[in-house]
């Protein structure tokens, strides 16, 4: 199972996005939406979730989300920087520049339908 995790409602589209994708390809998934900054205890809360085999996050501006995710959790994390302030090149940074021991993968800005397919090929969904 994939958690689709989004930092705002304002970040739906890219949720879109990664659903599309899966829908396509029969992949089970569930769709949160929680702030890095404004709910940390529930971002920490869903990614010590047991159920979740891999984290799709995505957030834009500060793109704190990927990283307290995988800050909670030794299971894959995909970010997705969205675009918003200086084309998402904050968030892209953000999402890259992670410290050592605590990996997040990422793809491009706005690319939720990359994250999708990269989640797939990690489970080895054909």
């Amino acid at each position: 199972m994939i958690l689709i995790i989004a930092g705002s409602k304002s970040d739906e589209q890219i949720v879109n996005k990664v659903k599309k994708i899966f829908d396509e390809n029969n992949v089970q998934y569930e769709v949160q939406f929680a702030s890095a900054h404004r709910e940390p205890e529930r971002v920490a809360e869903l990614a010590k979730m047991n159920k979740y085999d891999i984290f799709i996050a995505i957030a834009g501006l500060a793109a704190a989300l990927p990283g307290v995710v995988a800050a909670h959790t030794k299971k894959p994390v995909i970010g997705v920087p969205v675009s918003s302030k200086l084309d998402g090149l904050d968030a892209l940074l953000s999402i890259v520049q992670m410290p050592k021991g605590v990996p997040v993968a990422c793809v491009g800005i706005d690319n939720g339908e990359n994250a999708a397919y990269l989640a797939m090929r990690i489970l080895g969904v054909k």
